[in-house]
């Protein structure tokens, strides 16, 4: 197929998006070229279209996944943020590996007890609403760090795009229709002086979103650069809009810093995984699954069948025990990262599985070693480009809408991420998820995150580029993804959309999908003295797959896009 015909292919799906809001209907976003060279998947079609534009014009995996999360910040506004924060995995086409964490920090003026009332008890509400659940926004100077170092386009051409896209506005779906309205009181009672998303009718899928007021503050990041937000104009807007009701002040945004780090790297057969460190929990958590599954002897026939459910289960207990006792920001902690990693401790870990019978929450416990002293709504997308080179990125705000704290006059939300902190050691959080003293809250500390973008290679090949929203069960949702394609040999697709489950060790139940699972496979696991709750999703992973063409897998459980196509190699 000639070049030409493929822009053909291509300028048609964009024609698709560019309906106009009145004749709008759901549509697959999803164009196959042959003889693809690159992809990119992400949770809007609107943002999945920008990327591909960056990658037809020639920019590499950084900038299309720059202009990706900008986007995001338009179109996703519930997780797609420029208050918030997230981490990156970049895999060169050489093979060097590198990861970014721009995940948020608390505020200079944040305490251990600030969620606590006179009693040592949490205070309902105040680390996940409000003013004092908000820490400091990584985004921008996550962007501005991977530009400098790896961006080949300029800061205009990454930005302009978003700009664009929040200055005419696009068409909102029917979930984003319902969450607006959903969240309307919410929005006016933390944001009595501004209507940014509230309309005094409700939304309807079709209605135009029209964001002036973030087109502007774009703007003024894209002519300013990074210390607009950090040191600038906009610093000082934030930090008065928000004023006495928060404890954010113009320090916090003077040192923030994101930071590059080491991957957490793992080697299960001929596969390689790469994976985020802390203050991410995701990379030593997915290697200590896909580690320990590796012992058991799976049925490739009998895939989401009892046994199999109950395996994965209790490896996830034993999984999240550790995750509870060890896991924080390694810039505060000393974090046991290679004795978690051992291949012995985590044989050890699996021979105390009883495959016949559940192991109670209450009798699983982390691993001992000798120490010395010492989120649900979040937005993935992956992406290869031409010369093939692997971007995986994860962002958020925490939960929908993040803290629902707007900033007048520039059109973002700010994160609730101070919830992902223990407000007090062995109380959940928002997700149910335990967390210790190594989790506790410290000025300038970042959270634990169950963000988890990872990247899988093949016999030292580039493979798999995937991550996942979800909170607490993102780990699980690429955990069983993973093992769909490296066991069970799915293709893309099919790995990504297939029913899944979800164990965190407490609360003590197996969380499955509705309606993804048998009667008779439920009633079996209960047989066997599991307790299951039935939810709605499970993750929403973005997946692509690089094996002979090129492969997205974009899962149908949301508005999530994928885009195989061809870009000439300049």
């Amino acid at each position: 197929m000639s070049i030409k015909k493929n822009k053909t292919l291509i300028f048609c799906l964009f024609l698709v998006l560019h309906l106009s809001c009145g004749t709008m209907k759901k549509q697959a976003y999803k164009e196959v070229v042959v003889n693809n060279n690159c992809a990119i998947v992400t949770g809007h079609p609107e943002a999945t279209k920008i990327g591909a534009e960056v990658l037809r014009k020639g920019g590499n995996a950084i900038d299309a996944s720059l202009a990706t999360q900008l986007a995001l910040a338009v179109c996703f506004p519930r997780a797609g943020n420029i208050g918030g924060g997230g981490f990156m995995i970049y895999r060169e086409k050489s093979g060097n590996n590198y990861t970014l964490d721009f995940r948020e920090k608390a505020p200079i003026q944040s305490s251990k007890n600030m969620y606590l009332n006179k009693s040592k008890e949490v205070i309902d509400s105040l680390s996940t609403y409000g003013h004092l659940s908000i820490a400091v926004p990584g985004t921008i100077d996550g962007i501005f760090e991977a530009h400098t170092q790896f961006g080949s386009l300029t800061i205009n051409e990454i930005f302009n795009p978003a700009i664009q896209l929040a200055e005419n506005g696009f068409c909102i779906n029917e979930k984003q229709a319902e969450l607006f309205n959903y969240y309307k009181n919410n929005f006016k009672k933390y944001n009595p002086n501004n209507n940014y998303l509230v309309k005094e009718t409700n939304w309807n899928a079709g209605d135009t979103l029209i964001q002036k007021d973030l087109a502007n503050t774009l703007r003024t990041i894209r002519d300013y650069g990074r210390d607009s937000f950090y040191n600038g104009l906009l610093t000082e807007k934030i930090i008065n809009e928000l004023g006495e009701k928060s404890i954010l002040v113009k320090e916090d945004f003077e040192t923030y810093q994101s930071v590059w780090r080491e991957p957490i790297k793992c080697t299960i057969n001929n596969y390689n995984i790469i994976s985020m460190p802390p203050p991410s929990s995701g990379g030593v958590a997915i290697c200590q699954l896909l580690e320990m599954a590796n012992y058991y002897n799976f049925d490739i026939q009998k895939h989401n069948n009892v046994m199999y459910i109950h395996a994965l289960s209790e490896m996830e207990k034993l999984v999240y025990a550790d995750r509870a006792k060890y896991l924080g920001d390694t810039d505060f902690v000393q974090v046991p990262i290679s004795d978690l990693l051992k291949k012995e401790y985590n044989y050890a870990r699996f021979n105390s599985i009883n495959f016949d019978s559940i192991y109670s929450s209450n009798n699983v416990e982390h691993g001992e070693f000798v120490l010395p002293p010492e989120s649900e709504e979040t937005t993935h997308f992956s992406i290869i480009d031409n010369e093939g080179n692997a971007v995986s990125v994860t962002t958020t705000l925490n939960t929908n809408f993040g803290s629902k704290v707007f900033v007048n006059n520039l059109g973002f939300l700010l994160n609730n991420e101070m919830d992902d902190f223990s407000s007090k050691p062995g109380s959940p959080n928002t997700y149910g998820l335990i967390g210790s003293e190594a989790n506790a809250i410290e000025p300038q500390k970042r959270m634990l995150s169950s963000m988890s973008p990872t990247i899988v290679e093949k016999n030292n090949k580039l493979f798999l580029v995937l991550g996942s929203p979800g909170g607490s069960t993102i780990i699980t949702s690429i955990f069983q993804t993973i093992m769909n394609i490296m066991v069970f040999n799915m293709d893309v697709q099919s790995a990504v959309d297939k029913p899944r489950f979800h164990h965190q060790w407490l609360p003590n139940h197996i969380f499955i999908e509705k309606n993804g699972f048998p009667q008779s496979t439920i009633d079996s696991l209960k047989s066997i003295g599991h307790r299951i709750k039935e939810r709605s999703n499970i993750g929403h992973v973005n997946a692509i797959l690089m094996n002979k063409k090129i492969k997205t897998g974009a899962d149908k459980r949301g508005d999530n896009s994928g885009l195989e196509l061809y870009v000439p190699i300049n």
